[in-house]
């Protein structure tokens, strides 16, 4: 491994860890003393959520961690209440502290069908978002999260974004990856909406090469164009 690289995975720390580290969902004591939207968010209250936003509430206010009720949502897997919330006014491109979106924060915890709901409400899946200047997408790759990935190509996410390590989707689910199957449909799925594969890391090494050096084959057939054996 070289030393950019090297030093580029000990930042990347958080995220080898489990991205989900990196984000901060609301705690059970936070989640006991919200009130208004905020509470009726978490407990997917759309009922509630429309009374309240008829009466003039802000959908957009922040708890103690820059959390919108939209945020709380995500977080929350209620699909159904952010769904209420963006059609009544809500702004899904707002991040939270750790500047984390709602579309982020379901694709680091796999929660397709709220994606679906955001993204049909009209969440954007472009949003540069995290302390590494990513995406959405890079951390759905990173996870192989395959099922978010294939939804998030279909809402036109940016196939190659490149983050402040100097990586791509594709570069994550190698070098971040384990290999393993939902890595390799990761990578499929990318490499079939064109996400180009020819994008090298900062020492110049092609996501190709990554998965060469670490056994990878099935990636490696899959970077390369293969058909599935």
């Amino acid at each position: 491994m070289s030393r950019t690289l090297f030093a580029a995975v000990i930042l990347a720390g958080g995220i080898l860890s489990g991205q989900v580290r990196a984000q901060t969902p609301p705690t059970n004591a936070e989640l006991s003393a919200y009130q208004g939207l905020h509470a009726a968010a978490a407990s997917g209250d759309v009922n509630q959520i429309g009374r309240l936003a008829a009466a003039g509430a802000d959908l957009n206010a922040r708890d103690g961690n820059g959390r919108t009720p939209l945020h709380v949502s995500a977080f929350r897997g209620q699909g159904g209440a952010a769904r209420v919330l963006i059609a009544a006014g809500a702004n899904p491109a707002l991040l939270d502290q750790q500047r984390y979106d709602a579309v982020t924060i379901v694709a680091v915890s796999d929660d397709v069908p709220t994606l679906k709901a955001l993204l049909a409400a009209g969440a954007a899946a472009t949003l540069v978002t995290s302390r590494y200047d990513g995406t959405a997408l890079i951390a759905a790759a990173h996870l192989g999260h395959e099922g978010i990935v294939k939804e998030l190509i279909k809402a036109r996410a940016p196939l190659d974004h490149v983050n402040n390590l100097g990586w791509t989707a594709l570069m994550e689910a190698v070098v971040l990856g384990n290999g393993g199957p939902r890595h390799v449909a990761t990578v499929r799925a990318l490499v079939a909406a064109g996400a180009n594969p020819g994008i090298a890391d900062r020492d110049g090494v092609t996501p190709l090469q990554h998965a060469r050096t670490r056994g990878y084959q099935a990636i490696v057939d899959a970077l390369e164009g293969k058909r599935v054996r």
